[in-house]
């Protein structure tokens, strides 16, 4: 069997909202848009799905989209001024971690890793 990566992806209730949440107010890249959405964000396709099924949204699943950021105090700031309630950052070791939703209640991580000269991108776990 080869398999081989596809996208990550939301549902979504509106898409039209959804996008205006992902594009203006998180500053993601539309890269397309059809029946689904797509974002490309650093080389991962993001795809929000429009669906009229209550159950799919907010996923209660392990995966979450998590987005890289430099500072997380500033990016917490700027959120908050766009309306967007996020987590108080939790100390996860190699970094901080905090949390926001989206329109349909999808989580989005934000991390900040600590500056230890690991590459940007490295996988924290593989210490």
């Amino acid at each position: 069997m080869l398999l081989h990566f596809d996208c990550v992806f939301y549902y979504v209730s509106d898409l039209e909202r959804a996008i205006n949440f992902y594009e203006n107010v998180l500053g993601l890249k539309l890269q397309s848009r059809g029946q689904v959405a797509r974002f490309d964000v650093d080389g991962v396709l993001l795809e929000l799905v429009p669906s009229k099924h209550e159950n799919q949204y907010g996923g209660t699943g392990n995966g979450r989209l998590c987005l890289r950021v430099d500072n997380m105090n500033a990016e917490r700031n700027d959120l908050v001024r766009l309306g967007v309630v996020s987590s108080e950052p939790l100390d996860e070791g190699p970094g901080l971690l905090s949390c926001i939703h989206d329109l349909d209640g999808n989580e989005i991580c934000l991390w900040e890793e600590k500056k230890t000269g690991r590459q940007p991108g490295a996988s924290i776990w593989a210490d």
